[in-house]
């Protein structure tokens, strides 16, 4: 199948001079959704992985059927001020600015091999953000792996050292 097929592209979104890919048109084919699910599942299975970990909220829409299809635990990373209990923060730059993104203390436990998942690599700085707070916890990341990668935006050069797979790539 080929997965780029259900991929919209929208042009100047946000601003002007983007392509934004756009996964919804995906993600409301059930049956595509399913084989993009398992495609992704299929190449991470013999990593002998504990948790998914996903950055808010479209690594919600990979991490969790893949937790769920691979039969291990979804540990959400949100932005801060989301979640309830004790958490760990770390900041990433954005392009007019910073964030931060958070985890509970209790999510991960020390030595826990986690996978992060997520919709789209791109500059990398959200999936390095989240490697931190896993490693914070004392979880080894085990890899990651995306419904689509960027390539022209080299955010796999943040990833070193962690195997990275991506189902379609630009």
């Amino acid at each position: 199948m080929n997965f780029k097929d259900y991929i919209r592209v929208i042009p100047d979104f946000p601003q002007p001079g983007i392509r934004f890919k756009d996964i919804t048109t995906l993600i409301n084919n059930g049956e595509v959704y399913r084989a993009a699910i398992e495609a992704i599942r299929s190449e991470v299975a013999d990593m002998k992985i504990d948790l998914i970990a996903g950055p808010e909220a479209r690594g919600f829409i990979i991490g969790a059927p893949l937790a769920v299809s691979l039969g291990v635990g979804f540990v959400p990373i949100r932005k801060s001020g989301k979640l309830p209990g004790e958490v760990v923060e770390a900041s990433y730059a954005l392009e007019y600015g910073k964030d931060k993104l958070a985890v509970h203390k209790d999510a991960i436990k020390p030595g826990q091999r986690v996978l992060i998942a997520d919709d789209l690599l791109a500059t990398g700085g959200t999936i390095a953000t989240t490697i931190d707070l896993i490693r914070q916890l004392g979880g080894e990341v085990v890899g990651s792996a995306f419904l689509i990668e960027l390539g022209y935006l080299d955010g796999r050069s943040k990833l070193e050292g962690i195997d990275v797979f991506s189902l379609i790539k630009y």
